[in-house]
């Protein structure tokens, strides 16, 4: 009876999804459904009030709308274009400059705000028009625009580890944090080397221009320029690991930390503060939302036996931890086409975290794992917001730039594979640090 119970909540929610009903609500009335069959309604709807509000009563979820905030402080103050500038000293002499910028570039906006749309709005619109000027293939600088944006999911700081961090069961957050460096870089690693594999065939495609040269005293003006941005990432991550903070408070003092930042390059003013305001309130929301309305889920998740019986079907099929982990990346990668990041993290968490740790896998691995399946997600059609973005910012069809972002989902892919085959790549940097052993 319990596993029919499971059948119908997904069945019910496959069928509001196809509907076009907004995703929270189809969590959150399917899974009434499923409650409203075995209780009287009275004491359904107070049950899934009860969970909806227990589930967004953490001080570890203050975080989102705090980074959120930090995030779109930094969207509007002027940081992309030094971290641009910065990004010229690494690679502003390869072939192709221009993108290879853009993707060093997002790596490193990811890393002061933790928000892939941000960071494609952000590197792109200041790249777009140099990239137009030397002449380069415009599908091709929006494909590795979008490609490397979602490296500022993974590398922290990050919403979604705050998200799995909660319906994990509290896992560290600041570990997860450092987890998430190596694989995050090196999918910004597989963007670059499809770019200069591609510039190599296709040279007409790098453009006529764009290699800057620094002399020395102009590279050390950049860097200084760049050091305010930069330092955000001692504040938030140096400050966690430090034990100064926790990740709520670290997010607290980024906010103040942007806000000072952008003031002092005046790029704040009240008609953009009401902007700000009005972006974060609404993502917020959304969010806090969809945290709520799978609480319920969750619960019902529980109730019906649902990823118990999920978990002894891979069981039953396979014992191999390699073919286990296959079939999880690849439904991840398939839901993350379907599916935005956050209720994929939350519907999908609880039903798979349990058999990787079965198989033995920590959970702070597992985390990145899932996190690196749905980022792909990002940048994909059919709900891909990363693509819609980047597609927008440079006015090429999603049809042409979708062609041109193939080579780099495959180099993509086999980064996804050593993340969740070699667990030292998520491990290491949490085990330097002390914060697990």
């Amino acid at each position: 009876m319990d596993g029919l119970l499971g059948l119908y909540l997904v069945l019910i929610f496959i069928a509001l999804i196809a509907l076009g009903v907004p995703i929270a609500i189809s969590i959150g009335v399917s899974s009434i459904a499923i409650l409203a069959m075995n209780m009287p309604f009275e004491v359904c709807v107070s049950t899934a009030g009860q969970k909806m509000v227990n589930g967004i009563d953490s001080f570890s979820l203050l975080a989102v709308p705090l980074f959120v905030l930090a995030g779109n402080i930094m969207n509007h103050g002027g940081i992309a274009l030094r971290l641009v500038r910065f990004a010229y000293i690494f690679v502003g002499r390869i072939p192709g400059a221009v993108t290879h910028v853009n993707i060093v570039a997002n790596m490193l906006f990811g890393a002061v705000s933790g928000s892939a749309v941000a960071a494609v709005a952000a590197v792109g619109k200041t790249l777009l028009p140099e990239a137009k000027a030397n002449g380069m293939d415009i599908s091709f600088f929006t494909a590795a625009n979008i490609a490397s944006g979602p490296t500022g999911q993974i590398i922290p700081p990050s919403n979604g580890m705050i998200v799995y961090s909660v319906v994990s069961g509290g896992t560290s957050i600041g570990a997860l944090f450092l987890a998430g460096y190596i694989p995050g870089i090196l999918m910004g690693l597989a963007s670059m080397l499809v770019a200069a594999i591609y510039f190599k065939l296709h040279p007409e495609w790098a453009g006529k221009g764009g290699i800057v040269k620094f002399t020395f005293k102009e590279a050390l003006i950049v860097i200084f320029q760049a050091l305010p941005s930069l330092a955000l990432i001692i504040v938030i991550i140096g400050g966690i690991i430090g034990g100064l903070y926790t990740a709520t408070e670290a997010a607290c003092t980024a906010v103040v930390y942007a806000f000072i930042l952008a003031c002092i390059y005046k790029q704040i003013n009240i008609k953009v503060l009401r902007e700000i305001a009005k972006d974060t309130i609404e993502v917020s929301c959304l969010v806090l939302f969809l945290i709520g309305a799978s609480t319920i889920m969750s619960y019902v998740l529980a109730y019906t036996q649902l990823p118990k019986i999920i978990s002894e079907s891979i069981l039953g099929v396979t014992q191999s931890p390699v073919i286990i982990l296959l079939i999880m990346n690849v439904i991840l990668l398939i839901v993350g086409m379907f599916m935005d990041l956050t209720p994929a993290l939350l519907i999908f968490t609880p039903i798979f975290l349990p058999i990787a740790v079965q198989i033995g896998m920590d959970p702070i691995h597992f985390g990145i794992m899932i996190m690196f399946n749905l980022c792909v997600g990002i940048t994909t059609p059919p709900v891909g917001a990363a693509l819609f973005v980047g597609c927008s910012i440079s006015g090429q069809s999603i049809e042409t730039v979708t062609k041109k972002l193939i080579p780099f989902f495959i180099a993509i892919i086999v980064a996804l594979v050593l993340v969740t085959f070699i667990p030292e790549l998520s491990l290491t940097i949490p085990r330097m640090a002390g914060m697990i052993q």
